[in-house]
């Protein structure tokens, strides 16, 4: 009886806003509808996973987005990512290593954070010289810094460079889906010509906006050959997989 009452309560609002616009196919009604009614990221009633490679990039403070790019300096959007409100700033800066080996343009991703942090795969820390460990994003205690070069000023970072740990973001609907909870771990299958790789240790984010998505970073990719990937399954550890 709830979902009849949502239903149609939902086809009101459309039907509204259709009357205020001039009108619209009935079809368009139809997948309106059915859109509004899934959890984030599905199509046709359950989960569309999407895996990503997470190239290098750092995220930054409000402060230290001051003293990199100037003062009353903030954030300028570029291209939106995947998870709904997060995004590639317009705005890149120098990451510097020991013995001044430094990475160019790597690019801001926003919103701003409580604390500033650089990820790189292990290819990237090796050309900087810096021993990154294995981390998961936020969880930056005991890590190496560097040095962060902007056209406006320079911050040193104690720490916050990691190689950032492979994980999953889904909502509460793809964890019930799954079976999982945040925190589990899950399990990877990425099926190439000559290349496919099963990865464990995907750490579950669980929360109620996220859309499914796999993050790996630039070298997982690489060794998978995600781009060429035909088939990719994620799957709780130690069950049967689901699609």
């Amino acid at each position: 009886m709830s979902l009849a009452v949502d239903r149609s309560q939902i086809e009101a609002l459309v039907r509204n806003a259709i009357r205020q616009s001039g009108g619209i196919s009935p079809s368009s009604i139809a997948s309106s509808v059915a859109s509004a009614q899934q959890p984030p990221g599905w199509v046709d009633d359950k989960p569309n996973l999407r895996v990503s490679i997470s190239a290098r990039h750092c995220h930054l403070t409000d402060e230290h987005v001051e003293i990199l790019f100037g003062r009353g300096s903030v954030l300028e959007p570029d291209k939106d990512l995947y998870q709904d409100g997060f995004y590639a700033a317009k705005q890149t800066v120098m990451v510097v290593g020991p013995r001044k080996r430094m990475l160019p343009s790597v690019r801001v991703l926003g919103p701003t954070r409580g604390a500033s942090q650089v990820e790189l795969a292990l290819t990237d820390s090796i050309s900087l010289g810096i021993d990154a460990p294995v981390r998961h994003s936020g969880k930056i205690d005991g890590t190496p810094g560097c040095v962060l070069v902007g056209p406006a000023g320079s911050v040193q970072l104690e720490q916050g460079v990691i190689r950032a740990a492979r994980h999953v973001h889904m909502n509460f609907a793809d964890a019930d889906y799954y079976g999982v909870q945040d925190g589990d771990m899950m399990q990877l299958s990425v099926r190439s010509p000559d290349c496919s790789v099963s990865f464990e240790d995907v750490l579950v984010r669980a929360d109620e906006a996220a859309k499914l998505e796999v993050h790996i970073d630039t070298d997982e990719g690489n060794a998978c050959n995600l781009d060429a990937a035909t088939e990719v399954e994620l799957k709780k550890s130690g069950c049967a997989c689901q699609h």
